[in-house]
């Protein structure tokens, strides 16, 4: 990860990583006033008799379930469900449950390459109509790294979108195909070149100075869309690069220390995953046009 971004990370699957700590800053907070003198001794409980023992008996249920909801597989399970909820008011369930399974793919990507580079992290959290995220157990060591981990995600996510094509072809179901062209519009948009996105994270190998260009696009599409979510983007975007380039030339050349094979190799693997993901968007343009 850039050294700007050391000092700031976004919670969005637009911008999915962040540092661990701040997470767990309330964690342990639950209070555990059961050994108190009026509850060991029972009088506060025979107030309020056969109603105060229920009460008693649910807070401390409620206490119980505070800490599995901590335990952070079914805190992603919980996120999950709750996303599948909301995107079910507009599209459905059946689409609702297949859309957040490519995110969650698309995530796993992100876990995948990380740990292929060394860098645990945790399992992805959903934020319904933005998307996921994860946490690093740590930051990354150059630019390099931070650009495998961002690729992994939309790599594995358009494979997943690609499978939902197979699937498609196999069936003669529509709604493969309707998933699928949302799988690849997904992974396409995270490609896109200014960070907190993937793209963004990506062609920062290359060069930081390509974000100029990413926000540029950024702007245009924002005009184009008027999308709060791009508004998000272009606002994380700005203050990314201005961090950036207010860093000392030592650092950033300290982070940018990639070889020119590696910068070329990323920057042909970036270029790749983009059209195939823009094929992919286009070829389902004709099966969908029987729905």
């Amino acid at each position: 990860m850039q050294e700007n971004q050391r000092d700031q990370e976004t919670a969005l699957e637009l911008s999915p990583w962040e540092e661990e700590g701040s997470r767990d800053a309330g964690r342990g907070a639950i209070s555990d006033n059961s050994g108190e003198e009026p509850v060991r001794s029972g009088g506060g409980l025979r107030k309020f008799g056969s109603i105060g023992l229920v009460l008693f008996f649910l807070f401390g249920k409620l206490k119980y379930l505070g800490l599995i909801l901590q335990i952070g597989k079914f805190k992603t399970f919980l996120s999950m469900l709750v996303s599948i909820w909301a995107y079910a008011m507009f599209w459905g369930w059946s689409f609702a449950a297949g859309f957040v399974v490519l995110i969650f793919i698309h995530e796993m990507g992100h876990v995948l390459a990380l740990r292929l580079m060394g860098i645990q992290a945790s399992a992805p959290m959903f934020i319904p109509f933005v998307g996921a995220h994860i946490v690093m157990k740590q930051m990354p060591k150059n630019a390099f790294v931070e650009a495998v981990a961002a690729y992994g995600g939309p790599l594995l996510g358009t494979l997943g979108a690609i499978a939902c094509v197979g699937i498609g072809l196999a069936t003669g179901n529509l709604f493969w195909y309707a998933l699928a062209s949302s799988g690849f519009l997904l992974n396409l948009f995270n490609l896109l070149p200014i960070s907190p996105l993937d793209g963004g994270r990506i062609i920062g190998v290359i060069s930081p100075k390509l974000w100029v260009l990413g926000l540029l696009g950024a702007i245009a599409l924002f005009y184009l869309t008027w999308s709060p979510i791009i508004a998000l983007i272009l606002i994380l975007g700005s203050v990314q690069i201005y961090t950036s380039f207010k860093k000392s030339k030592t650092e950033r050349a300290r982070y940018y220390d990639v070889s020119p094979m590696k910068r070329v190799a990323m920057g042909g693997a970036f270029l790749f995953l983009l059209a195939v993901t823009s094929l992919g968007m286009l070829a389902m343009q004709g099966p969908l046009q029987g729905l």
